[in-house]
């Protein structure tokens, strides 16, 4: 069998996360608070849920939880997973579970990302629910606005991200077609072409690092493909401007030997996904 964890993303939080491991592992939320200048264990467990929803706060403190449910879930179980991904922020989690960088480090980098992700002026994003890439990519040509696929979460579960008038512009041609266009909580346009400027700045950050050799494969949201050693740097800036291949992660994921996947973090979003890109490889006749 092959054991994966998948380590949940932003838009898995919620007030009172954590809860359960907070408590457990004081050296590493005294660390957190250090490199925060706040209290993680306050944020997570208190909120306000506004500024847990704000990215600055939110990839922080998913990153400090996603990597404690890791480190219990190896403490509890015994088991070291075969192989590792996480859905954008959530392979900032992965990358610590193999080695790339210490838990402390890892957070330095997660907040800068965050930093520059909040700075890199408003945006906005939207779940497509009910057609297919090839779909939405076709309306995206035609309508020629800034909006770009930014999340490619299931078959059928598309995010599209851009300026708040060219999601206007898109939303307005995609619903007639869609089973629904729903807006996103969130003030930027994420993994889109309007994070270029932010991605230059974070690789010129990253620069200062020197990443750890992989010890358990991690699979990149970028290719969907296992990472080298070589171009951590390299995925991880690209990654905040390309899509998150997150059902051709899965379907990587799938074609290996009796894979089981073993969500990480606050909530099941990722469950429910994996769930739906099960039943249309199946409905394909695709084997897994």
């Amino acid at each position: 069998m092959t054991v994966a964890h998948v380590f949940a993303g932003q838009g898995s939080q919620r007030v009172g996360m954590g809860a359960d491991l907070l408590g457990s592992y004081p050296n590493l939320v005294r660390q957190a608070d250090a490199a925060l200048g706040y209290s993680i264990a306050d944020l997570c467990l208190n909120g306000p849920a506004e500024r847990l929803s704000d990215t600055r706060y939110t990839q922080p403190a998913i990153y400090v939880v996603d990597a404690l449910a890791y480190v219990d879930s190896v403490r509890t179980t015994g088991v070291i997973p075969d192989v590792v991904a996480g859905h954008s922020l959530g392979e900032y989690a992965a990358l610590f579970a193999a080695g790339a960088f210490d838990f402390r480090t890892g957070l330095e980098i997660v907040a800068r990302r965050a930093a520059l992700m909040a700075e890199a002026g408003a945006g906005a994003m939207a779940a497509v629910i009910g057609l297919a890439e090839s779909e939405v990519r076709e309306v995206l040509d035609a309508e020629d606005t800034d909006v770009d696929l930014a999340n490619l979460n299931a078959p059928d579960q598309i995010v599209v991200s851009g300026s708040p008038a060219g999601i206007r512009q898109v939303t307005q041609a995609l619903s007639p077609r869609a089973t629904a266009v729903v807006p996103l909580p969130v003030s930027g346009a994420f993994h889109s072409r309007h994070m270029r400027p932010a991605a230059e700045t974070f690789d010129r950050f990253l620069r200062q690092y020197v990443f750890g050799r992989l010890k358990i494969p991690v699979i990149a949201n970028a290719t969907a493909r296992p990472y080298e050693d070589t171009g951590i740097r390299e995925l991880l800036s690209r990654q905040l401007w390309s899509p998150v291949r997150w059902t051709d992660t899965v379907h990587h994921l799938l074609t290996l030997p009796d894979c089981e996947l073993r969500e990480i973090g606050p909530g099941n979003v990722l469950t429910g996904l994996t769930r739906r890109i099960r039943e249309a490889r199946e409905a394909a006749g695709t084997p897994g």
